[in-house]
Parts: structure tokens; C-alpha cells; sequence
């Protein structure tokens, strides 16, 4: 008797859904874009397997800032990088434009739950984002700076004995940083965010380190051929469908999903059941939703499955965003070792200057004295715009959308267009890689060049152009009503870290340069060309600062 296979029947539903949406929809064949060589897989292979944004900047530099190209079966998507459409996507009208549904979301739902991440409609998304906003402002994030500080401290000291430092002058060692970086923050947002020790740093064995670390190298290593049609099918489907899907034909990708979300969850109960004895004995302690949640209206409360959801991604994507930000900057001042040494007399001299002003007294840093630094500033500026952790964002339009442009745009017919019409169900590709560092417009001839100068010389864009970033009007903590909402953290996280390292460390590159790849369909991560196998890797000889 004959039993279909789940990846047929995938495929049968898949088609049903896709014949009907495809033959109800508006045609954006007069939008430019490039040629596809494949009906079946369009453009996918060279989105996903192709390098981090490497597509997105081709398309950009040959077609402009809005790029028609193919999905599966010849299915059009756009490319748009246009700062006025941006504003207007994730601005003006953010709600009209869906995170995505399918595959990707049923994969946030298992391994977070629905988190502000993953959850779409209007008011669901509100509630839980003004529940959420007040622990993640300014005067909260800056109260935590000292939190920061010491797991940076904890850090630059992390791989010496006690009273080592002295027998180490003349001791270089090659670190792989990504790894370094993310136990750091892992136990740097642990505390921050919900006063919970991890201990990754000097327990590499730490059971939700290795889980994020597994899935992380799951959902975002390279993707086969067959991975790409696999999860483009799934992305067709209704999320809910999805993880029934893979609920009754689970695969070693979903059991390690499910392996992370019982990890997290119960470290995320564990935080609830905590924190609610510790407010109800009266007792301060370190957190970033419970006394907000209890002090919201009743109706308007996040439930507790709603709490763990939210605990599971600040985690999640709290620690590992920073880490990789972190990895990038490093990466880039052991590449210019002309930077590296300015921005270390800088932070020297403002410690002098600390110093002699208090008289001796004050022997740390404060966050007011470290935001006071402008070439740190501008370094961090300028790898927060070439690296961004994550290099794309995707939205489903809900509906018929006109969406304004900064650039007009020559159509295929000859028509220039100062405005585009999107039909509903379109799949539109936001890139902010290519926002970030090939709009010339924008960041001027060097866009694509690491130049920390740009943010000092008061050129750093033009004041004309339409402004969507957060920081720096980079795109990297996203924008408008689905913004990151723990930017503020994470700057002054990266700050503390900076300063640290790079006052106790020289950096320099471990391999030649070109053998570093940015690879990663979401996350964006660094591979040692040649040594793939080995996983997320960037090498880096670090040795210590001799005193003057």
C-alpha cells in the first residue's frame, strides 16, 4: 500500500497554497532585478549559500535599492534597501508588514515560545513590548553598567592564574573569540538581566551555554541545497501546521530545538519562581520584567508562559547578538592596528584624566566617563554598521502596500517610479547590509570601507537622507516599532567590554586575513575558509598591554 513520504506530502501542500496565492497576486515583473537560473530555487541558493549579504551587495551595486528576485518556482520577492521604504516598513506602517510565518516562526515558537520576537498581531505585540520597554530604558541600562563592567573584568582575566599577569608580559596566546565573547555575555545578561549566575565562562560545560551553542551552530551553519528547498517549502506553510509537522516526523535538527527549549524554560521558572519570593520578602534583586508585569494592569499582564517566552529570547538573542558584535569589532582593530592604538590612548588618557581629577580616589571608570570617549563611540559605530549580527530582515506584506522611495527607481519598461506598490503576500527581503555599507548616498564613496573617522568628521551620512537607526541612523538594531528593544543594554554591555580588553590586550590577526568568511542565513558569523568543519571560529593572537 502506498504511504506518503513527509517530505511529499510537504510538497503537496505546499503546491496547493502556492498555485492559489501565486495566480491571485500582482505582477512585479517591472521591478529590475537579475536573471535566475533555476524555477525551482530561484535566487534562494545565492541568498543562503553565497556568504552573509554577499547577494544583497551584488544586487544592491547593480540594480539599486529595491531588487525584484526569485523565491521557489519563480516566485518574486524584493530585495529593498531604500531609506525612505524602511522608514515606511517598519515605521509608518509596521503592523501591515508580518514577521514571517511558516518555518521560521515555528522555529521560535519551539525553541522560545511566543516571545515578542515571534508574535504578529497589533495589540498582542504592544501588550508585551509595554510591559517589556520600561527594564530595558536608559537610566536601567546605565544602573547595570557595573554589572557589565565586572563580567568584562571577569573576562580580560578569564584564561590566567591568579598573579599571572606579571609572568605573562611576554606571553602571546591565539584565542578563538567568538567562543570567548559569547560565554562572557552569556553570563554577563544572566546577571544583568535576571541577577542568575551561569558561570560559562569558567564552567565551559554550562547546560544552557552548550544548548545555545548546538542550535545556534543548527539553525544558523551553511545550508545544503536541500536544506534550502526544504525550509523554503516549510516557509510557505502556516507555523502552527510546521510544528505539527515536525511534532509527528521529528528530525535530529528539531529534537535539539526541543533539547533548547526545555533548557531554557526551566532556567526561565526557575527565574519566575525566584523572583516572585524575593519581591514578596521585600528583598531588591535584579530583574527586567517581574516588577514591571506586576505593576501593569491585571487585563493587561503577561501570563507565565508569556514571561518564560520572554525570559527564553532575551537570552537567546540577548547574549549571542553582543558576542558576535563584539567578535566583529575585535576582529577589525586587529586588522588596523593604527585604530587599535588610538583607541587605547584614548581610554589611557581618560583614566589619567579620572584619575588626577579625583585625586587618586576614583581608580575605575565611570559609564558617564566612557560615553564621554568619541573615538570609542566611533569605533563601535563603525562595526555595528559593517557587521551587523543579523544582515537581513524579512517581512510578509499583509496587504496591498504603496511604499515611498528616496531614490526613484527606473522600472524595466522605462518608467520612473518615486513609489512601488507591493501586492499582499509578497515576501520583501529588508537588507540592512546593504543599507548599512553600500549606500553611497547615504555613507558616501568609502561605504563599504571600516572608518571610524566618518562618525568624528561630522560626515558620517547626509543630513538630508531619511534616518532609521536607533544608533547612529545604522540599521543594526533594527528600526521603528520592532526595534530591538534591548539596544540600550547592549551598548553599554559592548562599551564596558571594549574598554576592558583592549586597555589589557593587543590584538592581531592569528590567520591571514582573506581566510576569514562571513557566512550565516540569519546570524552573521565568522569561518576560517579551510577549516569549516571546525565551526564558528575567528583566531586572534592577544597578548598583553605592557605598562608604560
Amino acid at each position: 500500500m502506498f504511504s506518503p513520504t513527509p517530505s511529499l506530502l510537504a510538497c503537496v501542500v505546499f503546491l496547493v497554497a502556492y498555485v492559489y496565492k501565486r495566480w491571485s497576486r500582482s505582477s512585479l515583473s517591472h521591478i529590475p532585478g537579475p536573471k535566475s537560473q533555476s524555477f525551482v530555487l530561484g535566487h534562494l541558493t545565492d541568498v543562503f549559500q553565497g556568504g552573509a549579504a554577499k547577494a544583497d551587495f551584488k544586487w544592491k551595486d547593480s540594480f539599486g535599492s529595491v531588487v525584484r528576485y526569485k523565491g521557489i518556482l519563480g516566485e518574486d520577492h524584493l530585495m529593498i534597501s531604500d531609506p525612505k521604504a524602511l522608514q515606511y516598513i517598519l515605521h509608518t506602517s509596521a503592523y501591515s508588514f508580518l514577521k514571517e510565518t511558516g518555518g521560521k516562526r515555528a522555529i521560535s515558537h519551539i525553541i522560545n515560545g511566543h516571545s515578542l520576537n515571534s508574535v504578529d498581531a497589533g495589540d498582542v505585540h504592544k501588550r508585551h513590548r509595554k510591559v517589556m520597554l520600561p527594564a530595558f530604558g536608559g537610566p536601567e541600562a546605565k544602573a547595570l553598567f557595573p554589572v557589565f563592567r565586572k563580567h568584562a573584568q571577569e573576562a580580560s582575566g578569564s584564561h590566567l592564574e591568579p598573579g599571572a599577569y606579571a609572568e605573562a608580559l611576554d606571553i602571546s596566546a591565539v584565542f578563538n573569540i567568538p567562543s570567548w565573547m559569547s560565554r562572557a555575555t552569556l553570563d554577563a545578561i544572566g546577571e544583568a538581566a535576571f541577577d542568575y549566575q551561569f558561570d560559562s565562562l569558567r564552567n565551559g560545560d554550562s547546560e544552557l551555554g552548550k544548548a545555545y551553542e548546538v542550535v545556534n551552530i543548527t539553525l544558523f551553519g551553511i545550508q545544503s541545497t536541500f536544506r534550502v528547498l526544504y525550509d523554503a517549502l516549510m516557509d510557505r506553510l502556516p507555523a502552527r501546521i510546521v510544528e505539527k509537522f515536525f511534532t509527528v516526523w521529528p528530525s535530529r535538527r528539531f529534537r535539539m530545538m526541543v533539547n533548547t527549549a526545555e533548557v531554557s524554560t526551566r532556567v526561565a521558572k526557575q527565574l519566575v519562581t525566584d523572583k516572585r519570593e524575593a519581591i514578596g520578602l521585600g528583598r531588591n534583586s535584579k530583574d527586567v520584567m517581574m516588577k514591571g508585569n506586576l505593576s501593569t494592569n491585571p487585563k493587561a499582564r503577561l501570563s507565565d508562559e508569556e514571561l518564560y517566552a520572554e525570559m527564553r529570547i532575551i537570552l537567546f538573542a540577548g547574549h549571542e547578538t553582543t558576542s558576535t558584535t563584539l567578535t566583529w569589532t575585535l576582529w577589525e582593530i586587529a586588522k588596523h592596528p593604527d585604530v587599535q592604538d588610538k583607541l587605547r590612548k584614548e581610554i589611557q588618557d581618560t583614566e589619567a584624566k579620572v584619575r588626577a581629577h579625583s585625586g587618586g580616589t576614583q581608580m575605575e571608570l565611570s559609564l558617564a566617563d566612557i560615553e564621554g570617549m568619541s573615538y570609542l563611540q566611533a569605533v563601535l559605530k563603525a562595526s555595528l554598521r559593517l557587521h551587523p549580527a543579523f544582515p537581513r530582515i524579512v517581512r510578509m506584506v499583509k496587504d496591498d502596500q504603496v511604499v515611498p522611495l528616496s531614490t526613484p527607481i527606473r522600472s524595466t519598461t522605462g518608467e520612473i517610479l518615486e513609489k512601488i506598490v507591493i501586492p499582499a503576500g509578497t515576501k520583501i527581503m529588508l537588507s540592512i547590509a546593504a543599507y548599512n555599507s553600500r549606500d553611497k548616498d547615504m555613507w558616501g564613496p568609502d561605504a563599504d570601507a571600516f572608518n571610524p573617522e566618518r562618525w568624528l568628521s561630522g560626515t558620517e551620512r547626509r543630513k538630508d537622507q531619511t534616518a532609521v537607526g536607533v544608533v547612529g541612523n545604522v540599521m543594526t538594531f533594527s528600526s521603528g516599532t520592532r526595534s530591538c528593544i534591548g539596544w540600550r543594554f547592549a551598548m553599554t554591555e559592548m562599551q564596558a567590554f571594549l574598554v576592558e580588553l583592549v586597555s589589557k590586550f593587543e590584538f592581531s590577526p592569528a590567520v591571514d586575513e582573506r581566510r576569514i568568511r562571513r557566512e550565516g542565513p540569519a546570524l552573521m558569523f565568522p569561518v576560517v575558509d579551510g577549516e569549516v568543519g571546525d565551526g564558528v571560529k575567528l583566531p586572534l593572537r592577544v597578548s598583553l598591554v605592557r605598562e608604560a
